[in-house]
């Protein structure tokens, strides 16, 4: 029996980035269908996020991304152009965000495809990886998208086409993300019960082994 598995991602959280490669892999390598569901920043969905954590939050962050990427072999550096503009001195997001609601909307419309985690995969490698800055110049973008098996342009004619709809979409994946237990991303969801964070993937696969997961 096919399984059924929900990640709630950001394109701008450094955790969700980490997630994806193993998750690339689980889903090539297990009866599982992993469903994309992605949702806007936590900068972003929340006015003043950054100025209300302990000012130890981003250092800690920082350094604790740097070495999972290292224990994981992940190649991981800050994105330029970062997804979300900020204000430097608080941190807040600004009211124009040229790129976080496009790429948002751009994994809604690759699950509609059925390649959500192929097209996660391969726009965040290029965002995060640091080997090719900056990445939204040229076509590095519609390249990425190209090895997810989808067009870039045609997604985004089929954005344009019904922006609301998308908008729609993410609001009800935030909405969905929450009423599951949990706020925060990468946050898997299995029969009803979140599993928060890239280092609660183990505990994942034991509760979907328990469940009846099986290889390919």
């Amino acid at each position: 029996m096919t399984l059924e598995l929900d990640l709630y991602y950001s394109f701008r959280s450094p955790y969700s980035y980490l997630s994806i490669p193993r998750t690339k892999q689980i889903m090539e390598d297990y009866d599982v269908n992993i469903h994309l569901r992605p949702v806007l920043p936590l900068a972003v969905r929340v006015k003043g996020f950054f100025t209300r954590q302990n000012p130890l939050w981003v250092p800690y962050l920082l350094r604790d991304i740097v070495r999972i990427a290292e224990m994981e072999n992940i190649p991981l550096a800050w994105p330029n152009p970062d997804p979300v503009i900020t204000d430097p001195i608080t941190r807040d997001a600004l009211d124009d965000q040229p790129h976080i609601h496009r790429l948002t909307h751009l994994g809604v419309a690759a699950e509609e495809e059925g390649k959500g985690v192929l097209f996660a995969y391969e726009v965040a490698s290029l965002i995060w990886s640091g080997k090719i800055q900056p990445w939204d110049q040229g076509n590095h973008l519609a390249e990425a998208v190209s090895r997810a098996g989808l067009d870039l342009t045609a997604l985004d004619e089929k954005i344009s086409s019904g922006p609301k709809a998308y908008s729609d979409k993410v609001d009800a994946n935030q909405k969905a993300l929450e009423a599951a237990g949990h706020w925060g991303v990468p946050t898997f969801v299995f029969q009803g019960e979140p599993f928060f964070g890239q280092d609660r993937m183990d505990v994942l696969m034991w509760r979907m082994k328990n469940a009846g997961l099986s290889k390919r």
